[in-house]
């Protein structure tokens, strides 16, 4: 009877294993945390909408161009959630609060994007950590 899996194989698969998981650690530690000098980008339409310091508390209501459509955005310890929406599903107001660089809440109904950026660029066409 032939032996099908050899002693190199099983040593090849730790390896490639370890290589994986290494790898999926390093992308999720890449991740930076938010500098003194984080920006709260808002886009509402596709269009730049405000941009404020990430530790300023502040709650900004942004009107979408939808009739009535609205999101309130609240800034506070470092942190940012949507905290009211006038859309139906309320998933972003469900997304919880943000504070890292690159993370982002989006309501599709009310075509608003709340994200943050570390190094206070409103540009947003920075390298991400795939990429970098």
């Amino acid at each position: 009877m032939k032996q099908y899996i050899r002693k190199a194989d099983i040593i090849l698969l730790i390896v490639l294993v370890i290589i994986g998981l290494a790898a999926s650690a390093a992308l999720s530690f890449s991740r930076t945390a938010a500098g003194a000098d984080a920006k709260v980008i808002i886009e509402s339409g596709g269009e730049p909408y405000a941009s404020y310091s990430l530790y300023e508390d502040r709650t900004v209501v942004v009107q979408a161009s939808d009739k009535g459509a609205y999101n309130t955005v609240t800034i506070s310890g470092g942190k940012v959630s949507v905290t009211e929406a006038s859309c139906k599903n309320q998933v972003c107001v469900h997304h919880g609060e943000i504070s890292r660089s690159g993370e982002s809440i989006v309501c599709l109904p009310n075509r608003m994007v709340v994200r943050i950026d570390a190094g206070g660029s409103e540009e947003g066409g920075g390298y991400d950590s795939v990429t970098s």
